[in-house]
């Protein structure tokens, strides 16, 4: 099998730039769990097989989620094609095991607590004064006005963002996970995430090409900050606020985004508004984001 672990591996280098790194490395763990599964099982992993993926998803749905079920099986069908052989139809035997596998497994899928508003402020104001904390203020308030992934505030750059001459600001988003030809995203910011923009942008140098930047030492690094630096701002963020917060565990790098679309949803914007400041393409995806805001429809009602 270790030959057919260096043809995947060939065959995906061949495929870079044409998709985003992350997805690449997701393919070749999915693919390299199929094959490792189909050695200890006396079974050929490649060119799939209907009874392979059959007994593939019935040997696994025990323990594997539902999505990540989904993934797999999108992920191995698609690499398959791209490897030259012929596609395996999604048959009615693998629909009844993935129906299975789905009524088996009943608990919601989980999802990041939302940072809304209230927290939100609660959070910016617990940073230090230093230009360490201007950096975490700016970055809180801007991933929550743009609601942005950890990816897409990483990736901004000063001539990102436009101040407007009513003190807000706006901005384009050039690149995200469901934007890999780089369209962009147009998005706007509050007089809140401009005032605490300026503040940061005071203490960066000019010859740093990225706003969110690493500061080893208290010095700039001309490097974007990862998306791992991010989440853990946002965990220390939480730490740092006294009342009621969520737990450090159930925050992530995408409780930003949730948060701001609960609160526009609160608000009283519409779905279609909500969607074009998320840059949301699917219906289902942004209502899954909202289906855990604290919406009382009644309100007022007597």
């Amino acid at each position: 099998m270790e030959k057919i672990h260096t043809l995947i591996s060939e065959r995906l280098t061949c495929l870079e730039g044409a998709y985003a790194p992350n997805t690449l490395r997701s393919y070749m763990a999915d693919l390299s769990s199929f094959v490792d599964w189909c050695e200890a099982n006396s079974m050929t992993p490649l060119p799939l097989t209907e009874v392979a993926l059959v007994a593939y998803t019935r040997a696994h749905m025990d323990f594997l989620k539902i999505s990540t079920l989904r993934r797999r099986l999108v992920a191995l069908r698609r690499v398959n094609r791209l490897m030259g052989f012929q596609d395996v139809p999604y048959s009615n035997e693998l629909f009844l095991e993935m129906r299975r596998a789905g009524r088996m497994q009943l608990s919601a899928p989980r999802q990041a607590r939302g940072i809304n508003r209230p927290l939100l402020l609660r959070m910016i104001n617990a940073q230090p004064p230093t230009p360490l904390g201007k950096r975490n203020r700016a970055l809180l308030s801007l991933g929550y006005d743009f609601l942005a992934r950890r990816s897409e505030l990483a990736a901004l750059q000063p001539g990102d963002i436009q101040f407007t001459k009513d003190g807000a600001l706006r901005g384009i988003i050039r690149r995200s996970k469901m934007d890999q030809f780089g369209s962009g995203r147009l998005v706007y910011g509050s007089t809140r995430s401009a005032k605490l923009l300026r503040a940061w942008l005071r203490h960066v140098p000019q010859d740093i090409d990225w706003i969110f930047c690493p500061m080893p030492h208290g010095v700039c690094e001309n490097r974007p900050l990862s998306g791992r630096s991010i989440s853990n701002i946002l965990k220390l963020a939480v730490v740092r606020t006294k009342g009621e917060r969520p737990r450090e565990h159930e925050v992530s790098g995408h409780s930003l985004r949730v948060g701001a679309a609960q609160d526009l949803l609160i608000d009283g914007h519409d779905i279609g508004a909500i969607m074009r400041a998320g840059g949301w393409k699917d219906l289902r995806v942004a209502s899954h984001y909202l289906r855990l805001a604290e919406h009382n429809i009644w309100k007022g009602v007597t």
